[in-house]
């Protein structure tokens, strides 16, 4: 931060009662994530209530840890016995009171800031400007994507007074949220990138959500814009004043006229100026998204007073930035998080933070480069030094001049070289062994080859999983559900293909209360991995029972014959066995019947080892609206069964019927929880909110060959693909052994390309599938989309007659799973 907060500062900048009495705090940070305390004593927690959990609920463990300083909500009630050691500020509205000592953080900021918002390429935009401007300034700038009314203010907070320049991005998904945004940030450049469909559901129309984003530029000197776009240009040349205004153009009419000429792999960009001067630049790269937002970038510094000469010397080092933390397989059962990009102290504590979610390894291990343009290095690597300590960092891999000459603690085995080369030279795959590795560093130490080193190669196919969409359908479908509702998430059939302790690691840490696998060995691999949120066992067989023990699994009992069998067991090994009861009230497969619950009820009684934990039932059409009838019915015989066996059962036992489908279409029968199955992963069956959920997965593969093929030649086994008129084929590294449904022969499936729809040629085969790409420009190794964004799962299942699940489920394991944060 730029400044402690004292108490008068404190109460004068939120308002608020404050009880306690140690008047004499000063505090040098402010922290919303229990996770995240570094020096207790000198941190400001601010308790915010979201969709994960109540801030105030962690309180009593961080005073344990020495925190003193609290802002709570009006209704928080401290204990008597922490007034004399802590203090609390009790406000009407904490995340107001988060942005309020924001707003006051940013007014001690005199320098320049940026702020820059719009439908898509803010992100990017921001990290390619931080790296034209980094050539002549210290620069601050908001992590990842902190574009939030929680994200904005943590991105101030991170602004220190060696910084010169800050950029910062701000995102709104719905209308009144950007005032509060702007009252924060007050910028002195605004960039409005463009305008498109993202959060339209939020808006009454596009004109309002652009006069909405707009409000973020009142007090800026300048706006940075592109004219072409028409409704955006037309509203802002409304709004904003014309001396404000700064646009580029690729036709006349505008502060800055472009034009674009493709040179190999290179494009040169020449910006005309309106009193004719000129500039030329070359950047790496020719797709449109790519050079809009370049120019962005490039039209900022050069307004921020940066040399043509020094944007062309950081050019030369942008590549397109992947924005996101992925997980990858490491060699040796290892783990590596890729952070290749980024190059920080705040995204430094955002990749800490990730590395936190990740299972547990034998060794946290990080390989990190000198922190270029964050300031002296003895101010940042102190920093560093404390984040390695409080993340409990066993071995840092220190790269470059400066890093290398810090003396970092003991207690951190410190490994220093001058340059990547000289790391890669020393480390072998054998020095890794079952660690967690994060690899961050700046773009010019090439850490891409450190990830290259190290990450377990098994097959071209990638299924990527975006945690963010998990994190994004699971908060849907909870705000949809009563406080108290709990939420048991299947990650049964390796968690719908997306790979199960994973996901499961994922859930355990937004926030999930259940668990549910198919078999027992599921549970027992999700045990081993580290996840300790109780599991319930679908569908256990005699021989698991031993197993549902000794890893605290919960089998589904769903049986007279069955319940006999576990009650024997349990009293055989005098043990207590912890089941759910499995009810039958019209899927006609496993379950006990109305007629058994008299033989239910005596076996209740008759063996306390046995524990219950829940009740529930299946619903078999809740995704079709046509039985929703029946559904109701089910539901009705639900309810009458369990009061016939409530008083056998303990008082605190859970009752569940719904499906994702059932939360949608029947939510005043969420009862005790509900189950999340597909509607997780980003499918909404039901089709009552189609556009509410993110898909979670892309399939993605690349090409290996393009051919030419003849109007008489076939493609592929049993000749079947023909191109009556000629044109290219590409092949494609994925076949039905990947997972890819051989249904999908014969111009049935399709892939994306370039954006751009290539069909099915012949027959998939084992491992390889034929596509056309005749109106396609496509080049050996490009990257082939097949299932993902632009190609709906929903659509392509009813294309070959079957589900969603099914194409998931079907996915190989031999196709390799990446995680990622965007």
């Amino acid at each position: 931060m730029l400044s402690s907060l004292s108490i008068s500062q404190l109460l004068e900048t939120c308002g608020g009662e404050l009880l306690g009495e140690k008047m004499d705090m000063v505090f040098e940070t402010v922290s919303i994530d229990s996770r995240q305390i570094g020096n207790p004593k000198k941190t400001l927690f601010v308790a915010l209530k979201g969709a994960k959990a109540n801030g105030e609920d962690f309180i009593p463990d961080l005073i344990d840890q020495g925190v003193q300083g609290f802002l709570v909500g009006l209704s928080f009630s401290p204990k008597k016995n922490n007034l004399d050691r802590c203090i609390f500020l009790r406000v009407p509205d904490t995340r107001k009171a988060l942005q309020d000592i924001a707003a006051f953080q940013r007014k001690l900021f005199e320098k320049p800031v940026v702020a820059i918002t719009g439908s898509n390429g803010k992100t990017i935009v921001k990290e390619w400007l931080g790296q034209l401007l980094s050539q002549g300034f210290n620069v601050g700038k908001s992590p990842k994507s902190y574009n939030s009314q929680v994200g904005v203010p943590l991105s101030i907070f991170g602004l220190t007074d060696y910084h010169q320049v800050a950029v910062m991005e701000a995102g709104v998904s719905k209308a009144g949220e950007m005032k509060a945004l702007e009252r924060m940030l007050k910028p002195d450049l605004g960039i409005f990138t463009n305008i498109g469909t993202a959060h339209d559901e939020g808006f009454l129309s596009r004109k309002d959500k652009i006069e909405e984003k707009l409000q973020l530029f009142e007090s800026t000197s300048f706006l940075i814009y592109q004219r072409q776009n028409s409704l955006l240009s037309e509203i802002i040349e409304k709004e904003i004043e014309d001396e404000r205004r700064i646009s580029w153009s690729d036709s006349a009419r505008a502060t800055f006229v472009r034009s674009l000429r493709t040179e190999g792999t290179l494009t040169r960009i020449i910006l005309l100026k309106e009193e004719l001067s000129m500039h030329t630049f070359h950047v790496p790269f020719s797709d449109q998204a790519s050079l809009e937002n370049i120019t962005h970038a490039i039209v900022a510094a050069l307004t921020l007073g940066q040399s043509a000469s020094q944007i062309q010397e950081a050019l030369k080092y942008l590549k397109s930035v992947d924005m996101r933390l992925t997980v990858k397989d490491g060699v040796n059962n290892s783990l590596i998080i890729d952070d290749t990009y980024n190059n920080d102290l705040e995204g430094l504590k955002v990749a800490f933070d990730f590395m936190n979610q990740q299972r547990p390894k034998a060794r946290k291990i990080v390989i990190l480069s000198d922190l270029l343009q964050q300031g002296a290095s003895e101010q940042v690597y102190p920093e560093v030094s404390r984040l390695l300590e409080m993340h409990q960092v066993n071995t840092l891999y220190a790269v470059g001049a400066s890093i290398s000459a810090y003396p970092f603690p003991k207690s951190i085995v410190t490994i220093s070289f001058v340059t990547t080369e000289d790391l890669l030279n020393h480390i072998r795959k054998d020095d890794f062994q079952n660690d967690l590795i994060l690899v961050t560093g700046a773009r010019s130490f090439g850490f891409e080859k450190v990830v290259d080193f190290l990450e377990q190669r098994l097959h071209g196919t990638v299924l990527e999983i975006n945690l963010n969409a998990l994190t994004h359908n699971y908060n849907f479908y909870k705000r949809k559900l009563k406080p108290e509702t709990k939420i048991m998430v299947m990650v049964k059939a390796f968690a719908y293909g997306g790979g199960s302790s994973e996901i499961a690691n994922h859930l355990q840490s937004i926030g999930a209360d259940y668990l549910a696998v198919a078999y027992t060995d599921e549970g027992v691999f999700l045990r081993n991995e580290g996840i300790t949120l109780p599991i319930m066992v679908l569908n256990p067989v005699k021989e698991s029972l031993q197993s549902c023990l000794d890893f605290d699994l919960e089998p589904v009992v769903f049986s007279v014959s069955f319940f006999e069998f576990v009650a024997n067991f349990a009293r055989e090994k005098t043990k207590e066995i912890k089941v759910h009861l499995d009810f039958d009230t019209g899927m006609r497969r496993l379950g006990f019947t109305s007629d058994q619950l008299q033989s239910l009820k005596k076996l209740l009684n008759q063996n306390p080892q046995v524990k219950v934990k829940s009740v529930y039932t299946h619903l078999a059409g809740a995704d079709e609206e046509v039985h929703s009838e029946f559904s109701l019915e089910q539901l009705q015989l639900f309810n009458e069964m369990v009061s016939q066996v409530q008083p056998d059962l303990p008082k605190n036992i859970l009752k569940h019927a719904l499906n994702s489908a059932g939360i949608l279409s029947f939510p005043d029968y969420q009862m005790d929880m509900v189950r999340l199955g597909i509607g997780l992963y980003g499918v909404e069956v039901s089709n009552k909110e189609p556009e509410a959920l993110r898909p979670i997965s892309t399939l993605k593969t690349s090409i290996s060959q393009i051919k030419t093929i003849k109007p008489s030649e076939t493609v592929g086994y049993s000749r079947k693909g023909v191109l009556p008129r000629g044109g290219k084929i590409a092949t494609l590294a994925i076949g039905y052994a990947d997972g890819y449904d051989r249904r999908f022969s014969n111009g049935t499936g399709y892939v994306l390309i370039n954006g751009q729809k290539a069909p099915v040629v012949g027959n998939v085969c084992m491992d390889m599938v034929m596509v056309d790409v005749t109106s396609i420009q496509a080049n050996e190794g490009d990257e082939a989309i097949v299932y993902g964004s632009g190609i709906s799962l929903l659509d392509q299942a009813k294309s070959i007659g079957t589900i969603p699940y099914e194409l998931l489920t079907n996915i190989s394991t031999r196709v390799k799973r990446v995680y990622y944060l965007d």
